[in-house]
Protein backbone atom coordinates (compact mmCIF):
# COMPACT_ATOMS: atom_id res chain seq x y z
CA UNK A 1 0.00 0.00 0.00
CA UNK A 2 1.39 3.40 -0.99
CA UNK A 3 1.01 6.54 1.12
CA UNK A 4 1.83 10.26 1.03
CA UNK A 5 5.29 9.72 2.52
CA UNK A 6 6.13 7.40 -0.39
CA UNK A 7 5.38 10.35 -2.69
CA UNK A 8 7.92 12.45 -0.81
CA UNK A 9 5.78 14.31 1.75
CA UNK A 10 6.43 13.53 5.42
CA UNK A 11 3.39 14.65 7.40
CA UNK A 12 5.09 14.00 10.74
CA UNK A 13 7.95 16.32 9.80
CA UNK A 14 5.31 18.93 9.04
CA UNK A 15 3.80 18.55 12.49
CA UNK A 16 7.26 18.94 14.02
CA UNK A 17 7.88 22.10 11.98
CA UNK A 18 4.60 23.68 13.11
CA UNK A 19 5.41 22.97 16.74
CA UNK A 20 8.84 24.62 16.42
CA UNK A 21 7.45 27.56 14.45
CA UNK A 22 4.77 28.29 17.06
CA UNK A 23 7.44 29.04 19.64
CA UNK A 24 9.06 31.64 17.40
CA UNK A 25 5.76 33.26 16.41
CA UNK A 26 4.61 33.60 20.02
CA UNK A 27 7.56 35.92 20.73
CA UNK A 28 6.20 38.43 18.21
CA UNK A 29 2.64 38.77 19.48
CA UNK A 30 1.60 42.36 20.15
CA UNK A 31 -1.72 43.88 21.29
CA UNK A 32 -4.29 43.18 18.58
CA UNK A 33 -3.41 39.53 17.98
CA UNK A 34 -6.46 37.48 18.93
CA UNK A 35 -5.58 33.92 17.91
CA UNK A 36 -2.58 31.61 17.80
CA UNK A 37 -0.66 30.02 14.95
CA UNK A 38 -2.39 26.90 13.71
CA UNK A 39 -5.83 28.25 12.94
CA UNK A 40 -7.06 28.56 9.35
CA UNK A 41 -6.40 32.31 9.36
CA UNK A 42 -4.61 34.95 11.41
CA UNK A 43 -6.75 37.54 13.17
CA UNK A 44 -5.82 41.04 14.24
CA UNK A 45 -8.04 43.58 15.98
CA UNK A 46 -7.76 47.32 15.19
CA UNK A 47 -8.09 49.76 18.07
CA UNK A 48 -7.39 53.42 18.68
CA UNK A 49 -7.65 54.80 15.14
CA UNK A 50 -10.07 57.46 13.87
CA UNK A 51 -9.88 56.96 10.11
CA UNK A 52 -7.44 54.09 9.53
CA UNK A 53 -6.04 53.05 6.18
CA UNK A 54 -4.53 49.59 5.81
CA UNK A 55 -1.27 49.54 3.83
CA UNK A 56 0.02 46.24 2.46
CA UNK A 57 3.15 44.93 0.80
CA UNK A 58 4.52 41.62 -0.39
CA UNK A 59 7.97 40.50 -1.49
CA UNK A 60 10.51 37.70 -1.47
CA UNK A 61 14.23 37.36 -0.86
CA UNK A 62 15.29 36.41 -4.38
CA UNK A 63 18.48 34.61 -5.33
CA UNK A 64 20.23 35.59 -2.10
CA UNK A 65 18.75 32.27 -1.00
CA UNK A 66 21.36 30.34 -2.98
CA UNK A 67 24.09 31.73 -0.72
CA UNK A 68 22.12 30.61 2.33
CA UNK A 69 21.91 27.11 0.85
CA UNK A 70 25.63 26.92 0.16
CA UNK A 71 26.62 28.44 3.52
CA UNK A 72 24.02 26.27 5.30
CA UNK A 73 22.85 29.35 7.20
CA UNK A 74 19.10 29.84 7.37
CA UNK A 75 18.40 32.04 10.40
CA UNK A 76 18.84 35.44 8.73
CA UNK A 77 16.90 34.96 5.48
CA UNK A 78 13.61 35.42 7.34
CA UNK A 79 14.74 38.87 8.48
CA UNK A 80 15.21 39.77 4.81
CA UNK A 81 11.69 38.61 3.98
CA UNK A 82 10.20 40.81 6.69
CA UNK A 83 12.41 43.79 5.90
CA UNK A 84 11.55 43.85 2.21
CA UNK A 85 7.86 44.12 3.06
CA UNK A 86 7.80 46.37 6.13
CA UNK A 87 10.30 48.89 4.72
CA UNK A 88 8.07 49.30 1.68
CA UNK A 89 4.87 50.01 3.61
CA UNK A 90 6.85 52.30 5.92
CA UNK A 91 7.39 54.61 2.92
CA UNK A 92 3.79 55.80 3.31
CA UNK A 93 4.09 56.36 7.04
CA UNK A 94 2.41 53.07 7.96
CA UNK A 95 3.16 51.18 11.15
CA UNK A 96 3.43 47.43 10.40
CA UNK A 97 0.84 45.40 12.29
CA UNK A 98 1.29 41.83 11.18
CA UNK A 99 3.20 39.58 8.82
CA UNK A 100 2.57 36.21 7.12
CA UNK A 101 5.18 34.06 5.44
CA UNK A 102 5.15 31.41 2.73
CA UNK A 103 7.90 28.79 2.57
CA UNK A 104 8.04 26.26 -0.26
CA UNK A 105 10.53 23.40 -0.40
CA UNK A 106 11.18 20.04 -2.01
CA UNK A 107 11.63 18.05 1.19
CA UNK A 108 10.73 19.58 4.53
CA UNK A 109 13.38 19.66 7.23
CA UNK A 110 11.64 20.85 10.40
CA UNK A 111 14.86 22.20 11.88
CA UNK A 112 15.68 24.26 8.78
CA UNK A 113 12.10 25.55 8.67
CA UNK A 114 12.44 26.51 12.32
CA UNK A 115 15.66 28.43 11.60
CA UNK A 116 13.99 30.30 8.74
CA UNK A 117 11.01 31.27 10.89
CA UNK A 118 13.33 32.22 13.75
CA UNK A 119 14.65 34.87 11.36
CA UNK A 120 11.12 35.89 10.40
CA UNK A 121 10.25 36.28 14.10
CA UNK A 122 13.38 38.34 14.74
CA UNK A 123 12.49 40.57 11.80
CA UNK A 124 8.97 41.04 13.14
CA UNK A 125 10.34 41.96 16.56
CA UNK A 126 12.64 44.54 14.93
CA UNK A 127 9.65 45.95 13.04
CA UNK A 128 7.31 45.83 16.06
CA UNK A 129 4.77 43.66 14.25
CA UNK A 130 3.32 40.20 14.84
CA UNK A 131 3.81 36.97 12.92
CA UNK A 132 0.24 35.70 12.88
CA UNK A 133 0.28 33.00 10.21
CA UNK A 134 1.89 31.47 7.17
CA UNK A 135 2.20 28.40 5.01
CA UNK A 136 4.85 25.76 4.54
CA UNK A 137 4.44 23.85 1.28
CA UNK A 138 6.34 20.63 0.63
CA UNK A 139 6.60 19.95 -3.13
CA UNK A 140 8.86 16.96 -3.86
CA UNK A 141 10.28 16.90 -7.36
CA UNK A 142 9.60 20.61 -7.83
CA UNK A 143 12.39 22.02 -5.66
CA UNK A 144 15.74 20.30 -5.20
CA UNK A 145 16.36 18.77 -1.79
CA UNK A 146 17.93 21.37 0.48
CA UNK A 147 16.46 24.28 -1.45
CA UNK A 148 13.44 26.42 -0.70
CA UNK A 149 11.81 29.74 -1.44
CA UNK A 150 10.37 32.24 1.00
CA UNK A 151 8.05 35.17 0.47
CA UNK A 152 6.11 37.36 2.84
CA UNK A 153 3.14 39.66 3.16
CA UNK A 154 2.83 42.58 5.60
CA UNK A 155 -0.08 44.78 6.59
CA UNK A 156 0.36 48.14 8.30
CA UNK A 157 -1.85 51.02 9.34
CA UNK A 158 -1.81 54.80 9.11
CA UNK A 159 -4.38 57.52 9.77
CA UNK A 160 -5.72 58.70 6.42
CA UNK A 161 -4.72 62.32 7.00
CA UNK A 162 -1.17 61.22 7.94
CA UNK A 163 -0.37 59.25 4.78
CA UNK A 164 3.00 60.27 3.33
CA UNK A 165 2.71 60.37 -0.44
CA UNK A 166 4.94 63.20 -1.68
CA UNK A 167 2.15 65.74 -2.09
CA UNK A 168 4.05 68.39 -0.07
CA UNK A 169 7.46 68.00 -1.74
CA UNK A 170 8.74 71.22 -3.27
CA UNK A 171 11.77 72.67 -5.01
CA UNK A 172 14.75 72.93 -2.65
CA UNK A 173 13.73 70.14 -0.28
CA UNK A 174 16.60 68.02 1.01
CA UNK A 175 17.19 64.28 0.68
CA UNK A 176 18.61 62.47 3.70
CA UNK A 177 20.03 58.98 3.38
CA UNK A 178 20.03 56.39 6.15
CA UNK A 179 22.80 53.83 5.91
CA UNK A 180 22.12 50.28 4.79
CA UNK A 181 23.53 47.16 6.44
CA UNK A 182 25.01 45.97 3.15
CA UNK A 183 23.63 44.69 -0.14
CA UNK A 184 20.26 43.92 1.48
CA UNK A 185 18.24 41.63 -0.85
CA UNK A 186 18.65 42.98 -4.38
CA UNK A 187 21.12 42.44 -7.17
CA UNK A 188 22.18 38.95 -6.09
CA UNK A 189 21.95 37.48 -9.58
CA UNK A 190 24.89 39.71 -10.49
CA UNK A 191 26.62 39.05 -7.15
CA UNK A 192 26.45 35.28 -7.72
CA UNK A 193 27.84 35.67 -11.22
CA UNK A 194 30.84 37.63 -9.94
CA UNK A 195 31.47 35.97 -6.57
CA UNK A 196 31.48 32.18 -6.49
CA UNK A 197 33.73 31.31 -3.54
CA UNK A 198 31.74 32.20 -0.43
CA UNK A 199 34.50 30.99 1.90
CA UNK A 200 36.92 33.64 0.69
CA UNK A 201 38.22 36.06 3.32
CA UNK A 202 36.93 39.61 3.04
CA UNK A 203 38.03 42.10 5.71
CA UNK A 204 38.45 39.34 8.28
CA UNK A 205 35.14 37.62 7.53
CA UNK A 206 33.93 35.01 5.11
CA UNK A 207 32.52 36.88 2.16
CA UNK A 208 29.52 34.54 2.25
CA UNK A 209 28.69 35.79 5.74
CA UNK A 210 28.94 39.39 4.56
CA UNK A 211 26.65 38.62 1.63
CA UNK A 212 24.12 37.11 4.05
CA UNK A 213 24.00 40.19 6.25
CA UNK A 214 20.25 40.73 6.68
CA UNK A 215 18.42 43.72 5.25
CA UNK A 216 18.16 46.56 7.73
CA UNK A 217 14.70 47.26 9.11
CA UNK A 218 14.07 51.01 9.45
CA UNK A 219 10.62 50.94 11.00
CA UNK A 220 11.23 52.01 14.60
CA UNK A 221 13.69 54.80 13.77
CA UNK A 222 11.63 56.25 10.94
CA UNK A 223 8.31 56.10 12.80
CA UNK A 224 9.97 58.01 15.64
CA UNK A 225 11.18 60.68 13.18
CA UNK A 226 7.71 60.97 11.63
CA UNK A 227 6.32 61.84 15.07
CA UNK A 228 8.83 64.69 15.49
CA UNK A 229 9.27 66.20 12.03
CA UNK A 230 7.39 66.83 8.80
CA UNK A 231 8.57 64.05 6.50
CA UNK A 232 7.39 64.79 2.96
CA UNK A 233 8.44 61.66 1.13
CA UNK A 234 10.32 58.40 1.66
CA UNK A 235 11.94 55.76 -0.51
CA UNK A 236 13.14 52.25 0.25
CA UNK A 237 16.20 51.63 -1.95
CA UNK A 238 15.56 48.14 -3.29
CA UNK A 239 15.72 46.66 -6.80
CA UNK A 240 16.45 49.43 -9.27
CA UNK A 241 18.69 51.25 -6.80
CA UNK A 242 18.61 55.05 -6.64
CA UNK A 243 17.41 55.48 -10.22
CA UNK A 244 14.13 53.63 -9.91
CA UNK A 245 13.19 54.08 -6.27
CA UNK A 246 13.79 57.71 -5.30
CA UNK A 247 11.37 59.11 -7.94
CA UNK A 248 8.63 56.88 -6.50
CA UNK A 249 8.27 59.34 -3.62
CA UNK A 250 7.39 62.22 -5.97
CA UNK A 251 3.82 63.17 -6.82
CA UNK A 252 4.68 65.95 -9.25
CA UNK A 253 7.43 66.71 -11.76
CA UNK A 254 10.70 66.72 -9.82
CA UNK A 255 14.30 65.63 -10.18
CA UNK A 256 16.31 64.17 -7.32
CA UNK A 257 19.83 65.59 -7.56
CA UNK A 258 22.23 63.24 -5.78
CA UNK A 259 25.77 64.22 -4.78
CA UNK A 260 27.57 60.93 -5.37
CA UNK A 261 30.58 62.14 -3.38
CA UNK A 262 28.39 62.34 -0.29
CA UNK A 263 27.52 58.62 -0.44
CA UNK A 264 29.43 56.51 2.07
CA UNK A 265 29.83 53.51 -0.21
CA UNK A 266 30.26 50.18 1.60
CA UNK A 267 33.38 48.14 0.81
CA UNK A 268 31.31 45.28 -0.63
CA UNK A 269 30.01 47.59 -3.36
CA UNK A 270 33.53 48.76 -4.16
CA UNK A 271 34.51 45.11 -4.47
CA UNK A 272 31.66 44.44 -6.91
CA UNK A 273 32.77 47.44 -8.96
CA UNK A 274 36.31 46.00 -9.10
CA UNK A 275 34.96 43.31 -11.45
CA UNK A 276 34.22 46.00 -14.02
CA UNK A 277 30.62 46.96 -13.15
CA UNK A 278 30.10 50.60 -14.10
CA UNK A 279 29.12 53.24 -11.57
CA UNK A 280 25.90 53.90 -13.49
CA UNK A 281 24.93 50.24 -13.25
CA UNK A 282 25.77 50.16 -9.56
CA UNK A 283 23.47 53.10 -8.76
CA UNK A 284 20.78 51.50 -10.91
CA UNK A 285 21.04 48.13 -9.13
CA UNK A 286 22.25 48.54 -5.54
CA UNK A 287 21.69 50.78 -2.53
CA UNK A 288 25.42 51.66 -2.47
CA UNK A 289 25.29 52.12 1.30
CA UNK A 290 21.99 54.03 1.57
CA UNK A 291 18.99 51.81 2.25
CA UNK A 292 16.32 54.41 2.98
CA UNK A 293 15.81 58.04 1.90
CA UNK A 294 13.79 60.82 3.53
CA UNK A 295 12.69 64.07 1.91
CA UNK A 296 12.45 67.00 4.33
CA UNK A 297 12.36 70.78 4.39
CA UNK A 298 15.85 72.28 4.45
CA UNK A 299 15.13 73.80 7.88
CA UNK A 300 14.60 70.32 9.37
CA UNK A 301 17.76 68.66 8.04
CA UNK A 302 19.97 69.09 11.11
CA UNK A 303 17.22 68.05 13.52
CA UNK A 304 16.31 64.93 11.56
CA UNK A 305 19.92 63.79 11.22
CA UNK A 306 20.65 64.45 14.89
CA UNK A 307 17.56 62.52 15.98
CA UNK A 308 18.42 59.57 13.75
CA UNK A 309 21.97 59.47 15.03
CA UNK A 310 20.72 59.42 18.63
CA UNK A 311 18.82 56.25 17.71
CA UNK A 312 22.01 54.65 16.40
CA UNK A 313 21.46 55.31 12.71
CA UNK A 314 24.04 56.70 10.31
CA UNK A 315 22.28 59.47 8.41
CA UNK A 316 23.47 62.32 6.22
CA UNK A 317 22.44 64.68 3.43
CA UNK A 318 22.77 63.04 0.00
CA UNK A 319 21.11 65.59 -2.26
CA UNK A 320 18.15 67.83 -2.95
CA UNK A 321 14.99 68.16 -5.03
CA UNK A 322 14.63 70.40 -8.06
CA UNK A 323 11.32 71.26 -9.73
CA UNK A 324 10.88 69.97 -13.27
CA UNK A 325 12.08 66.92 -15.06
CA UNK A 326 11.49 63.41 -13.81
CA UNK A 327 14.01 61.04 -12.34
CA UNK A 328 17.42 61.12 -10.70
CA UNK A 329 20.53 63.08 -11.58
CA UNK A 330 23.68 61.69 -9.96
CA UNK A 331 26.63 64.01 -10.17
Amino acid sequence: MINYKDAGVDIEEGYKAVKLIKNHAAKTFIPGVINDIGSFAGMFELNGYKNPVLVSGTDGVGTKLEIAFKMNRHNTIGIDAVAMCVNDILCHGAKPLFFLDYIACGKLDANVASEIVEGVANGCIQAGCALIGGETAEMPGFYKDGEYDIAGFAVGIVEKDEIIDGRDIKDGDVLIGIASSGIHSNGYSLVRKLITDYNKDFSGQLIGDILLTPTKIYVKSVLSIINKFKIKGMAHITGGGFIENIPRMFKGSFTAVIDKNSIKVHDIFKYIMSFGVSEDNMFNTYNMGVGFVLCVDKDDVEGVIESLEKMGETAYKIGHVEAGGAGVCIK
